[in-house]
């Protein structure tokens, strides 16, 4: 498996080898040992989740308050996707910035999004999985919805017509109100707590 970190700091691209021979394929989606290697420390997993979607379902953009916030490791066992991780951490350099990735049954592909960073993603077929990894459990309290449509974000989504979306995702609001509100995300903090799982002063 490799692991490469994308453009965006605490984002991480884990790609599988897949053995494949006339019974089907095989392959480790996560593995303990490269994770840490790569991260610098191990992941805790609070909660699995499971989602499955139909085509032009689009979920996000969600992320929960730092601390503890969340770290997600997310895979796509069925169908496809385009998953995007948003930068919502004020003071970070590439706050605003997002990528885009492709996970699907045929690659295997995973990500992992360190706490303040927001997720999202447009299922590209119908029945499409997508399984999380969670270092927290879910607290409703905690968790933020930024629109998946603000023009501030400018996300690039693909031309599936009609979107489908939640009444909340929906209704979701602005970055700039959620930055004015101070409900975003303060890199400082989330560095802070990136040390601390690594067990630095």
């Amino acid at each position: 498996m490799k692991a490469t970190e994308l453009s965006i700091a605490g984002a991480w691209e884990f790609v599988p080898r897949q053995f494949a021979d006339e019974r089907g394929s095989f392959h480790v989606w996560y593995d303990a040992a490269v994770f840490s290697a790569a991260l610098g420390f191990e992941l805790t997993v609070a909660q699995t989740n499971h989602s499955i979607s139909r085509r032009g379902v689009i979920r996000g953009i969600h992320w929960a308050d730092v601390p503890p916030g969340q770290g997600k490791y997310v895979y796509c066992p069925s169908g496809s996707l385009l998953d995007v991780i948003v930068d919502l951490r004020v003071g970070s350099p590439t706050f605003g910035a997002h990528e885009f990735v492709q996970l699907d049954a045929a690659e295997g592909r995973a990500l992992y999004l360190a706490e303040g960073l927001g997720h999202g993603f447009v299922a590209l077929e119908d029945d499409t999985v997508l399984s999380y990894l969670c270092s927290t459990g879910y607290n409703p309290a905690r968790e933020r919805i930024v629109n998946v449509f603000d023009e501030d974000l400018a996300l690039p989504w693909p031309a599936i017509e009609p979107p489908i979306l939640s009444e909340r995702d929906a209704a979701g609001p602005r970055l700039a109100e959620l930055r004015t509100a101070g409900l975003l995300p303060d890199y400082a903090d989330c560095l802070a707590h990136y040390r601390a799982l690594r067990g630095e002063a």
